[in-house]
């Protein structure tokens, strides 16, 4: 039976044959957002995203194989994944960022993620990473943090970016053949199902391979979690959470792989997360509500290559 979505996890098994992890590597680096003066976005605490990342005082290989040994053994995984994960992995002079990327070429590792910012993809970086590929025959995947496509949210909460830097990235990096995983939070206060609805649409004809969808978390110690605390904005509900990300799965092209459809937030020092429910109870309801009315990714997605004029000239 078909399934509801395109998962990730299935990707993987498929590509790779095996069972593949993602292990997160944490390096010293930092942001331009957060840079100069700058603020940074709005809900980013001082730790970025990577929360479950290892220590950086061990070596980028100390920490693959630390996590090798037991994520291995654990879940009997045979492959994994490399994913530099937190703050913006190319803010770093290009022979570092080559050599941390090199030191995650390790026995085991078949795939690299690396985490950036859009406004922060340049050839120097590009063409470092397809030398590695090459040389180590590994693939690699750039992350994009993207967030929303409405102007008006990405200024409200200091992204420093617009949706015209992600399009030219994504155009560029897929221009070396690298695979592009989009990052979306799909209920920031702000935005309304339509949005979410538009990114699904920009996101399938740019032709991005991954998609990974974040519900939105509240931070102790934000601009955002001051914000909150205030009354400034509410957030939406469960339910309306579930519509948006079901719409957005609906008009969504059916080859692009969905890796997550909500949050793993911290479980200390956020005032807001997932409603105060699980990861799990979550993903489970939004799922639960697809096949209870039938609807599965990709069935709106008839808006692409002149489809769309269709409806000019019906019969």
């Amino acid at each position: 039976m078909k399934d509801i979505y395109n998962r990730y996890s299935e990707y993987l098994k498929e590509h790779y044959g095996c069972r593949v992890y993602k292990l997160p590597v944490n390096i010293p680096v930092s942001c331009p957002n957060r840079t100069g003066g700058l603020s940074g976005c709005t809900y980013c605490d001082e730790k970025g995203a990577g929360f479950d990342s290892l220590s950086g005082i061990f070596s980028v290989a100390e920490q693959l194989s630390k996590n090798i040994d037991y994520i291995g053994k654990k879940y009997k995984a045979e492959k994994f994944t490399a994913y530099f994960q937190n703050f913006t992995n190319t803010f770093l002079p290009v022979d570092e960022f080559k050599k941390y990327i090199e030191e995650a070429c390790i026995n085991g590792i078949v795939e690299i993620d690396i985490s950036t910012r859009p406004d922060c993809i340049r050839s120097e970086y590009l063409n470092a990473m397809k030398d590695i590929s090459d040389k180590y025959n590994v693939e690699i995947t750039v992350e994009l943090g993207l967030q929303s496509i409405n102007p008006h949210t990405l200024k409200k909460i200091n992204r420093g970016h617009t949706l015209a830097e992600f399009i030219d990235a994504a155009l560029e990096i897929k221009k070396y053949g690298f695979k592009v995983c989009t990052h979306l939070i799909l209920n920031l206060p702000w935005d309304d199902i339509d949005d979410c609805i538009e990114a699904a649409k920009i996101i399938s004809v740019i032709g991005v391979d991954f998609a990974k969808l974040h519900s939105l978390y509240i931070a102790e110690n934000t601009v955002m979690a001051r914000e909150y605390s205030s009354g400034a904005f509410e957030i939406c509900s469960l339910d309306e959470y579930a519509d948006r990300v079901i719409e957005f799965l609906r008009y969504l092209s059916p080859d692009i792989c969905i890796e997550r459809i909500v949050s793993r937030a911290p479980k200390e020092n956020t005032l807001f997360a997932n409603w105060s429910r699980s990861t799990w109870f979550v993903r489970d309801y939004i799922e639960n509500k697809m096949r209870m009315n039938g609807f599965f990714q990709g069935e709106l997605f008839n808006y692409a290559g002149g489809s769309a004029v269709r409806r000019f000239f019906k019969n």
